[in-house]
């Protein structure tokens, strides 16, 4: 079953809004991105900032190369990946508009389109990125996991969505790198 994702209407105060999975077979809707709580740090800082966050994006990369289910879609290294990497799981979570500025979301569409991620594939890469978590020596503490975790089975929906879609009307709304907050 495909996943739709649409904005879930009245609700929250991410700055680009929550989103629903509608393709609960209960008909419920689940929450994909979340409110968040009072802290004095955005996740960017909390993470340790652009060191971290490169180094968990270099970490994972050569991991995904490696892996048997992954390297299917990642089938050679392109020297702008674990850079793009960065740039966009910065700002998304309170960093520099860098992703924005220099690549834009166009292309991170372009990317995913056509390539058929499996559910397998998609679960795998949220598996191995929380994984590389602790090999790159980002925090460990529950709240800033959740927000990872969270983000990731949001960004990973977004992008089997977008590899699935046929047309241009099948594609994820989202046009905008979406900001990622604490977990309430």
């Amino acid at each position: 079953m495909q996943t739709a994702w649409r904005r879930w209407p009245g609700q929250g105060n991410q700055a680009e809004g929550r989103y629903a999975e509608m393709s609960n077979p209960s008909g419920k809707r689940a929450r994909a991105v979340t409110g968040h709580m009072e802290h004095s740090e955005t996740l960017y800082e909390h993470a340790g900032g652009d060191e971290a966050l490169h180094r968990l994006e270099e970490l994972f990369y050569d991991e995904v190369l490696a892996d048997p289910v992954l390297k299917a879609q990642f089938r050679e290294r392109m020297p702008t990946h674990a850079d793009h990497l960065t740039w966009f799981t910065a700002e998304s979570f309170g960093g520099p508009d860098r992703f924005t500025q220099r690549v834009g979301f166009q292309h991170i569409i372009d990317i995913h389109r056509h390539l058929k991620i499996t559910d397998e594939q998609r679960e795998r890469f949220v598996a191995l990125y929380l994984e590389t978590l602790d090999e790159a020596g980002l925090p460990g503490d529950e709240p800033f996991r959740e927000a990872v975790r969270s983000h990731l089975e949001f960004g990973s929906r977004v992008a089997q969505q977008n590899s699935r879609a046929e047309t241009d009307a099948d594609l994820h709304p989202i046009r905008n790198v979406p900001r990622w907050n604490w977990p309430d």
